[in-house]
Formats: structure tokens, C-alpha cells, sequence
């Protein structure tokens, strides 16, 4: 049987690479990698059927959360988390240029310019900087006008066969980005969990007492975020990080507790994290 997975595309992104070594770690089993345009299409593939899984990146070491993510994931309740990766990201100035000089715009996704932003002010200042979906949508024009360039990953300079002008560009050295693998198979195993919850009620202390729980339990609580629930200004979603297991006892015991203390939570389920090799 082929596993398929649905990753934000086009071929060439770090999605792609992140998919393409998951594929690897499942060592013999065949797979097909299926591009989505946004990150939307490729969690939605995997809810409705069309694939089997997907890889999706959630959080940047520089940007924060990857915001379109945890509110598609929010708002479907079948998928689960199987495995998560942490990438070393580092970013290209890919372009068919012969010198900086000769490069008047620079198109990528908003995080990798983002990523990138004092490199750019101090080697092409005057240069148009322009948003695309994904850090490889531009790639395959690039040969059409040499005086344009792209910021995406040396490894989708080799897939579209082009050159890189600067490498690495990002302005902090230790950049990563972690990716999860969801499906619709339910986990319970690995030594991490992540959930999302909505409060009771907007008054002091509604969140307190729910951290408290795993404070008092003593569950290490690695990473919270909030999101608005886009009803009312002051309402907010708060996705959680938790290093247990599901199937820890005490891991048990604070979800059950956390019932209590919230209008609606959702648990993604738990996984091991690894980290993977930077691509080329």
C-alpha cells in the first residue's frame, strides 16, 4: 500500500523536504508526496480523505507559531499528531543574477523574508520585496528575468536547477522550524502532547486554573499560545505543549481535571520529537 501525504507546495519547499524525510524513516513502505498551495488544502486533503497524512510546519524559532496551522486544526476534529520533526532552516538568495547589483526585487513567503530581514537591509536596500505563498512558488520564474531573485532553501535551488548567490542569509544562526505529521489514526504513545482550549469564561484567574493543574501535577509545560477565536475581541483559543505522554498516569489525571475548568479542549495527541538533517 502507498502512503500518500499532502504538504504546502510547490516542490521545493522546506514542506517538501520535511515530507519527503518522513517518507524516508518509514524505511521501505512506498509513498507519494501531494502539493497543496496553501497549508489550509494540505490539512483539509488529510481530513477529507485525500491523503493519508500530511506534513505541516507549526512553529519557527524566530517567528513564533505558524498561525494558519493551529487555527485550520482548531476548527476540524478528526486529525491527530503522529510525529514531529525540528528542521534546521537556512535560507538562500537564489537568483539567475551575475551580482547583487543587478537584482531590483526579491520574492519569498513573509516568514523566510521575514527571517531574513537585516541581511536584506544591509546587502539590498533598495530592492522590492515581494510576498508569495510559499518560499518556492517563485522559483520556476526566476529564469524569465534575471534581474529578480528568491529567498527559499538550497534545496529548491537544485530541484528547479538554479543558482544561489548567498548562502546562508537568515539573521539568526540557530533558525529551526518543527513540522507535525497528521493523520486520522489516533496516538496515545510518545513523550510529548499538544492541546487547545477554550475557557470557561474572560475573567482573572480562568487561566490560572487550568496551568495550575499541571504545575500541581508536575508536567513540564514546554510552549502556549494564544489565538483569537474570531467571535468576539478578548476571546482566545490557547494551544498547549505538554512533555507526557497521554498515556502517562498522571498525564490521565490532569486531563480529566482539565475538563473542569474549560468550555471546550481538544486534544492532538502525543508523539516523539526528532530533529532532521538540513536539506543539501
Amino acid at each position: 500500500m502507498t502512503l500518500s501525504i499532502a504538504y504546502l507546495g510547490p516542490k521545493g519547499t522546506f514542506s517538501e523536504f520535511a515530507a519527503a524525510a518522513y517518507a524516508d524513516s518509514l524505511g521501505e513502505q512506498a509513498s507519494h508526496l501531494k502539493a497543496y498551495n496553501t497549508i489550509s488544502q494540505a490539512i483539509n486533503a488529510t481530513e477529507q480523505g485525500e491523503t493519508d497524512c500530511c506534513v505541516v510546519p507549526i512553529e519557527n524559532s524566530i517567528n513564533g507559531g505558524v498561525t494558519l496551522t493551529l487555527d485550520t486544526l482548531w476548527e476540524i476534529e478528526t486529525l491527530q499528531i503522529q510525529q514531529a520533526f525540528t528542521l534546521p532552516v537556512q535560507q538562500a538568495l537564489i537568483s539567475n543574477a551575475k551580482s547583487l547589483s543587478e537584482i531590483d526585487a526579491v520574492y519569498s513567503h513573509p516568514q523566510a523574508l521575514s527571517q531574513c530581514r537585516d541581511w536584506l537591509a544591509d546587502n539590498l536596500p533598495n530592492v522590492q520585496l515581494i510576498p508569495t505563498s510559499s518560499t518556492a512558488e517563485p522559483l520556476p520564474r526566476l529564469k524569465e528575468n534575471p534581474r529578480t531573485g528568491a529567498i527559499a532553501s538550497k534545496w529548491g535551488a537544485r530541484v528547479y536547477n538554479l543558482s544561489v548567490v548567498a548562502h546562508p542569509i537568515n539573521d539568526y544562526a540557530d533558525n529551526h522550524t518543527r513540522f507535525w505529521v497528521l493523520s486520522k489514526q489516533r496516538t496515545q504513545t510518545g513523550q510529548h502532547t499538544s492541546l487547545a482550549l477554550k475557557l470557561l469564561s474572560n475573567e482573572p484567574g480562568a487561566l490560572l486554573k487550568p496551568l495550575q493543574l499541571f504545575s500541581a501535577l508536575n508536567l513540564n509545560m514546554s510552549r502556549i499560545e494564544s489565538r483569537p477565536t474570531k467571535r468576539l475581541l478578548g476571546d482566545y483559543i490557547f494551544f498547549i505543549d505538554i512533555e507526557a505522554g497521554a498515556s502517562d498516569p498522571i498525564m490521565k489525571t490532569a486531563l480529566a481535571l482539565l475538563k473542569l475548568h474549560t468550555a471546550t479542549y481538544k486534544n492532538f495527541g502525543s508523539y516523539d520529537l526528532t530533529q532532521l538533517e538540513p536539506p543539501i
